[in-house]
């Protein structure tokens, strides 16, 4: 299952989607380049994986320019309304997760389209909606795996009439296979190709977006949407075995996998098996040592000064490192984290790559799509807490805890391996795994996707922090796990709880060579 990569000689995309896929190839043939491609999959996979993402969430990008010989970051995550604050939940324990109160940020993804392509592409913001705008006015095989998460938030989306209407058409769930058209995203998308960023943000999306809201409880402005504004930021990096790590800085969580990294560089792993009690044992106690860190400091770093030279300074690393028990689980604590994402990739025939990831949250985010806009809205604003001691405290117009992290590994100044998955907390343990796999074992992007996966944690609606491991991994190393310690659980062969993963490797040749996980609807394609 999933065990041939695909090898492009100039290009490749990779996604969670194949028409996603599709999109960004058709971009490349019609003269784009990377950024250009790169945006198309992302509007492509708002209307194809509306479960995953959309264009009221978030994104974040990684940009090599092979021209200029430099690797850019761009953070596309939206801030809390400027009329938000703790008053607006005096007496509630914690933020909804679902509905209009729980849709606190505003979304950051389109700006970020426009950025990107504004620097960096070649093509009209239209050229490169059009395959996006096509899906959703015409319709697209509606996956298996939407039809399952819109099972699981049918709840969510039965509350909202607008939403009600798009994703249960007389209160069904749509069958998979079946034509499923999205006409008002359809439309709020033409609007976007034809006006620009500013019709989302200034013009009639945002007006009605605020309307909705303002109507049904919510907290967003016009002023909030109009002074949104993503930021080129300097990406963040480690050093791992004669690669260099790069992540983006906080308010992501990519320097979690950073200071994983740190510590696992200090274990030999050319006498330990991938499939073995000691790779999964390891790689769990890193990540938990990193998480602890996370947690205690992670948010938007214009809020609070994030110590990221200490803890990602490799004396630091050698201390965690030296605190793991080989034959023993350290006890630890997590918080549920949405896993809902959808990450891709894109390299041309020019060098130039791009590795992003885009969210709503949760699935479907907060299960509200915004009156006549056909917009799903982001719950990622349910994440700040209502403590006001702690650092990720909400406050007026900030940026909250973010789990996205799309991550590029360089080889000699140039992009080897562009990696990422869809996955909450499970983001860095599976990026971990993926490139530990592909540096340390020597496996292709296919292979290391397709390899048995692990996730730590708690996971919404669930007391224990399980170390949820697949079957293939095998009866004798679960029970080792669970021997040193480890709450195991063991899930299915290829769990959806394990999330997405995808990579792009470019090889010595200067090959393209594509991996897709076998958990998703996704498809490599180079040419």
């Amino acid at each position: 299952m999933g065990s041939k990569p695909v090898i492009g000689t100039k290009t490749m995309v990779v996604s969670p989607h194949y028409l996603a896929s599709m999109a960004g190839a058709k971009i490349l043939e019609k003269g784009g380049n990377a950024f250009d491609a790169a945006v198309a999959v992302s509007a492509c996979l708002a209307v194809v994986y509306p479960h995953m993402t959309g264009l009221g969430g978030d994104s974040f990008w990684l940009i090599w320019n092979e021209a200029e010989q430099r690797l850019n970051a761009f953070n596309g995550s939206g801030r809390s309304g400027y009329q938000v604050n703790l008053s607006c939940y005096e007496g509630e324990q914690s933020i909804p997760f679902r509905g209009t109160r729980s849709c606190i940020t505003v979304p950051g993804m389109v700006d970020s389209w426009d950025a990107i392509l504004k620097t960096y592409g070649r093509l009209q913001l239209g050229d490169v909606l059009e395959p996006a705008i096509g899906y959703a006015l015409n319709g697209f095989p509606l996956s298996t795996h939407q039809a399952k998460n819109t099972r699981t938030a049918y709840g969510a989306l039965a509350g909202s009439r607008p939403g009600c209407d798009i994703y249960l058409p007389s209160g069904q769930i749509p069958a998979p296979g079946s034509r499923f058209v999205q006409k008002e995203l359809g439309r709020s998308l033409q609007q976007i190709a034809e006006l620009g960023r500013d019709a989302f943000y200034k013009g009639g999306i945002a007006k009605e977006i605020v309307s909705y809201l303002k109507e049904n409880g919510g907290y967003l402005t016009i002023d909030d949407f109009a002074d949104h504004h993503g930021d080129w930021v300097d990406p963040i990096s480690t050093d791992y075995r004669g690669y260099t790590i790069y992540q983006l800085p906080p308010n992501s969580q990519g320097f979690s996998a950073l200071m994983a990294l740190n510590i696992l560089e200090h274990f030999d792993f050319s006498s330990i098996h991938p499939r073995s009690f000691d790779y999964f044992h390891l790689l769990a106690e890193a990540l938990k040592k990193s998480f602890r860190d996370r947690d205690q400091v992670l948010t938007d770093p214009e809020f609070y000064d994030i110590p990221l030279d200490q803890l990602l300074s490799k004396a630091y690393g050698a201390q965690l490192a030296a605190a793991i028990d080989r034959n023993r689980a350290a006890e630890a604590e997590s918080e549920p984290l949405g896993r809902d994402t959808a990450y891709a990739a894109v390299v041309d025939e020019d060098g130039n790559a791009v590795s992003f990831i885009q969210s709503l949250y949760f699935e479907f985010g907060s299960g509200v799509v915004a009156g006549s806009t056909g917009i799903l809205l982001q719950n990622r604003g349910s994440y700040f807490s209502l403590d006001p001691q702690h650092v990720n405290r909400l406050e007026p117009h900030k940026r909250t805890f973010h789990t996205l992290m799309p991550a590029m590994a360089f080889l000699d100044g140039k992009p080897a391996i562009l990696y990422g998955t869809q996955g909450g907390e499970g983001q860095p343990q599976t990026q971990t795994a993926v490139i530990t796999r592909m540096i340390d074992y020597g496996m292709d992007p296919q292979q290391a996707v397709s390899e048995p996966r692990f996730v730590w944690g708690r996971t919404w609606g669930e007391a224990s922090n399980d170390l949820k491991v697949e079957a293939r991994v095998g009866d004798e190393v679960l029970k080792q796990l669970a021997d040193a310690g480890h709450s195991v659980k063991k899930v299915k062969d290829f769990d959806g709880v394990m999330g997405q993963a995808h990579a792009i490797q470019i090889d010595e040749n200067e090959f393209r060579i594509g991996g897709t996980d076998p958990r998703s609807d996704g498809a490599p394609i180079g040419w």
